[in-house]
């Protein structure tokens, strides 16, 4: 079991100013596997000092001194990767390949992606008589998730090391042992004292004096939209900045003119990725009415060849939700769905055969009539897709818009020119044609009550900025 109950601020590990230990459960065996302690206001209190500090000697910093933390940065986070992979295996049940191979890459690919983008990053331009500098904004509140939590710490941390901010980080309580790995990380590396802290807590209390908290000078938060709601209200007194990246209802439009055998299997293998806890996740698929039951019968086809179990097994492509929290909620949205008359495709309300022990979902395909289902406009966090029918191309769209959600969408289509004038009539920050992924440079952050601002590449440096115009300063 892992004991991490230390907190790391200005550069040492720290016990808490209080104790008050909180057991991580791995969902794949509903076992204790880690132990850490939830922070106060006044553990918070202590790391906002420090970064401040920190502040004016590190907001300062020439370009190449922060090129060559992020390169340390990125050599420590090589010489760690398994570690860290294994660990988001035991605290969210993410499959080790996938763990390997996806979440892991995550963290490692933000910080040589932020390290690109410093190299020529121009922080002044000329404006008429004016200078236009682009300055770090101070100390930095980050608050990340369960569901990603490596790649969300590095789409944070690594431009705000970049541009010159300080920082302290409060990661998920559900899912902290990639977080205090990726702060050992930090440590190695060389980051100066007080420009990186990490404290554990939860959202009311560590979250809440982050947000509040007078020192610190934009907050930047990922997690549901009610949680961003209140990280909002609580930030506004102090009029800081905020930047959050929610939830997502996305749709998958399936055109007429896609191969539909291979549009449908993507989109349920997609669904089924990371167990269906991502917040861009193709949640609802739009098929032409006239090919709805072909669509099922393909659907069925594939969700039922998921292989689900033990995250450590060979070949096992799909994992536990993280709790039982999260289990409960996702069985009483498939219960909800059946009950307004949803047809079972595939899946269905408990566990998979021989999966007694941890919160293992049926991977889990439902058909509706149209897009005002329960199913079709919450969010279920789950390996639960949805299927709604389209007459007309107008239609698709409409159906696609008609969500306050705005994080993502796909479109399937055999006609690029068609699927380009679809896309530009999505509201989402994030559209993608046939599958098709564009890495770390391409910003990621939604419409809507999906949120605002952007992370990844060049496009995330901006929320860290400040903006100084210097007038009578010459060419």
């Amino acid at each position: 079991m892992r004991d991490y109950r230390q907190f790391y601020i200005d550069g040492q590990w720290v016990d808490p100013v209080s104790a008050n230990d909180f057991e991580v459960i791995n969902p794949a065996t509903e076992e204790v596997c880690g132990v850490i302690s939830l922070g106060s206001e006044a553990d918070v209190n202590r790391a906002v000092a420090a970064a401040k500090r920190a502040f004016e000697s590190y907001g300062r910093t020439k370009r190449q001194e922060r090129i060559e933390l992020l390169e340390a940065c990125v050599a420590e986070y090589e010489r760690r990767y398994d570690d860290v992979a294994t660990a988001i295996r035991e605290e969210m049940g993410a499959p080790q390949k996938f763990a390997l191979e996806e979440q892991a890459d995550t963290g490692l690919g933000h910080l040589e992606e932020a390290l690109r983008v410093l190299r020529d990053f121009e922080f002044e331009e000329v404006v008429g008589n004016a200078r236009v500098f682009k300055e770090p904004i101070g100390v930095c509140g980050l608050i990340t998730p369960w569901n990603w939590p490596v790649n969300q710490i590095g789409c944070k941390v690594a431009p705000a090391l970049a541009v010159g901010c300080t920082m302290v980080l409060k990661p998920s309580e559900i899912a902290p042992l990639s977080a205090h790995i990726w702060t050992e990380i930090m440590h190695a590396a060389g980051v100066p004292a007080g420009v990186y802290n990490m404290v554990n807590g939860d959202g009311p209390v560590v979250g809440t004096a982050l947000s509040k908290h007078p020192d610190v000078d934009m907050m930047s938060f990922t997690g549901s939209t009610r949680a961003g709601v209140l990280v909002a209200q609580n930030a506004a007194p102090t009029v800081k900045r905020v930047t959050q990246e929610l939830g997502g209802k996305s749709p998958n439009i399936i055109l007429d003119d896609a191969d539909l055998e291979d549009a449908v299997t993507r989109g349920v293998l997609h669904m089924c990725g990371n167990t269906g806890q991502s917040c861009n996740a193709p949640s609802r698929m739009l098929v032409p009415s006239h090919l709805v039951s072909k669509a099922e019968e393909i659907a069925a086809r594939v969700a039922d060849s998921v292989r689900v179990g033990d995250p450590a097994a060979e070949g096992v492509r799909m994992g536990p939700v993280v709790s039982q929290a999260q289990f409960d909620k996702i069985q009483g949205l498939i219960d909800t769905g059946l009950s307004e008359g949803a047809k079972l495709v595939a899946g269905g309300p408990g566990k998979p055969a021989g999966l007694e022990k941890g919160y293992f979902v049926r991977p889990t395909v439902l058909s509706v009539k149209d897009n005002q289902a329960t199913i079709a406009r919450e969010e279920i966090f789950g390996p639960v897709l949805t299927i709604i029918p389209y007459h007309s191309e107008e239609e698709a769209i409409a159906i696609a818009n008609d969500t306050p959600y705005g994080l993502a969408a796909y479109i399937q289509s055999g006609d690029m020119d068609r699927a380009r004038k679809i896309a530009a009539r999505i509201r989402a920050g994030n559209v993608k044609i046939n599958g098709a992924f564009g890495g770390y440079s391409v910003p990621f952050g939604g419409y809507k009550q999906s949120g605002n601002g952007r992370e990844w590449g060049e496009h995330g440096f901006a929320d860290f900025l400040e903006i100084k115009a210097v007038e009578g300063y010459g060419g």
